[in-house]
């Protein structure tokens, strides 16, 4: 990489904020480069909750804003990503020594007006003694509230908005850092260093979508020293062998004011968490404390009749939010909402720098930071993400089940868990990857679980994924159904691709 290239748009990071405002541009008519220092959503972006919800708890803390957007995006990204995301009943258990029922149900009442839905359905009141879903929990629950919010994957969601720019045009590095942003003639210019070496880019506009490492960027990158606009508030969370056998959440409240959840989880465990807590460290180095392990532990266990130990763990993750620092006391009352920051003109270099956000409100975010990119170099074209398809969701959101009723009469000799499962990640795509192929022999070298060569290769073509960590734990989940022997082999092969 020794040539300069030329384009409108240069985004740094590759997390949820930068390849959602990159495929919103390139649709729109800008030549477009997003650069990821690492993987792409190896940072904040698959380390969330993995939900897609409008925040019941913000409510208390009057972000209507945020959580009537957040409420409105629900269905609208399942509709463009019906096979990475789909609706969830949440079973909100009432604890008499905490938020009163009026008071929830208030609460919830809010949340189905202010929510738009029309597939999703209402809130209804549980009697947890008589419904299975009050049959994990200790006896003196008796009353539940059940409502809908809608699940993610995350990191897919992340790669498939790269994905889809990319598809229009978009140039998307990977393993890449942009050590030096400098205003140069009315623009930028940019050195990159990446696997091949370093190159040179002119652009017109830069985003500095780069999450924890903001300031960074604004700082070292840029050269703009003493910023600090961000907060950094760690969540954590815990994966334990499964709870319950129903298919339904659970959100536990807390004396202490905060919420966690605990879900179904790549069919055989429990996701629980998250925390929230002010984080002073280097974001690379984020990981889960013996506090917080604690703290989950002892928040479940209030309302499980069976305690979750510290020994049922089998996964921990933790991530950093960069939230926009609005000088609030505590950090689960720092707002969740993002703040948009334009820097310089046209005559000058301008630049954008994006602060807090979530997976729910991504695609909204990148229209807000269009408006701020077209004050500055024009219009090109009209919005057009709200009545878009991701990559491989092309079906309506309640087609799901005959989608994967129609792969598996095609591949019948695969296994019915392999299809739902390459269903659930790619949707359509997964025809791609298994081609021709009808028998499991067929699908190439085996890595562990039902993770074939024909899936390895089909992410490294399409998906920009090179280590094993990309595929086992980010591309999907199988690290959690899988070995040691299996990522070795799995190493060996993309040592040999390489």
């Amino acid at each position: 990489m020794t040539q300069t290239e030329q384009v409108d748009i240069f985004v740094i990071g590759g997390g949820v904020n930068g390849t959602s405002i990159a495929r919103d541009a390139v649709g729109r008519g800008f030549s477009v480069m997003l650069a990821e220092m690492n993987d792409l959503a190896s940072g904040t972006s698959s380390a969330a909750t993995k939900l897609v919800h409008g925040g019941l708890r913000y409510l208390e803390h009057y972000e209507f804003r945020l959580v009537a957007e957040a409420l409105a995006e629900r269905e609208v990204l399942w509709a463009a990503a019906p096979h990475i995301i789909w609706p969830l009943r949440f079973v909100l258990p009432h604890h008499k020594g905490l938020r009163p029922k009026v008071v929830l149900r208030a609460g919830l009442a809010m949340y189905d007006y202010m929510g738009g839905r029309r597939l999703l359905p209402p809130t209804k009141t549980l009697d947890l003694s008589k419904d299975e879903a009050g049959k994990p929990l200790k006896p003196g629950f008796k009353t539940g509230f059940e409502y809908s919010d809608c699940w993610v994957d995350d990191a897919r969601f992340v790669v498939l908005n790269a994905r889809d720019a990319a598809n229009k045009g978009a140039t998307v590095y990977t393993r890449t850092k942009v050590t030096s942003a400098r205003r140069d003639n009315g623009g930028w210019t940019l050195t990159l260093s990446g696997p091949d070496g370093e190159q040179t880019v002119h652009a017109k506009f830069v985003v500095n979508a780069a999450g924890p490492w903001v300031d960074e960027v604004v700082g070292n990158t840029m050269g703009n020293n003493g910023a600090h606009n961000v907060r950094l508030v760690k969540g954590s969370h815990i994966v334990v062998r499964k709870l319950f056998d129903h298919d339904r959440c659970y959100i536990f409240q807390n004396a202490d004011g905060r919420i966690i959840f605990a879900i179904p989880y790549e069919q055989d465990f429990t996701l629980i968490g998250t925390t929230d807590q002010d984080y002073t460290g280097d974001p690379k180095d984020v990981a889960i404390s013996d506090s917080e392990i604690d703290y989950l532990c002892r928040a479940a266990s209030e309302y499980f009749a069976l305690p979750v130990l510290k020994a049922d763990i089998v996964w921990t993750y933790s991530g950093v939010r960069p939230l926009f620092d609005d000088g609030a006391t505590a950090a689960q009352e720092a707002t969740r909402d993002y703040v948009l920051k334009l820097d310089g003109d046209l005559a000058s270099g301008a630049a954008l720098h994006v602060f807090g956000g979530k997976l729910t409100t991504s695609r909204r975010l990148a229209e807000s930071a269009m408006e701020k990119i077209e004050s500055v170099l024009g219009q090109r074209g009209p919005r057009w993400t709200k009545e878009s398809k991701l990559p491989g969701g092309e079906f309506e959101p309640l087609q799901f089940e005959s989608e994967v009723r129609r792969l598996a009469m095609d591949y019948s000799r695969l296994p019915a868990t392999m299809i739902r499962r390459l269903m659930r990640l790619y949707g359509t795509k997964a025809r791609v990857i298994l081609g021709d192929n009808k028998e499991l022999h067929e699908l190439g070298a085996h890595f562990g679980a039902d993770l074939y060569q024909s899936e390895v290769d089909y992410l490294i073509a399409n998906e920009w994924a090179v280590s094993s960590a990309d595929i086992l734990w980010r591309r999907t989940k199988l690290g959690l159904h899988t070995g040691a022997e299996d990522k070795a082999r799995l190493d060996a092969y993309l040592a040999q691709r390489r």
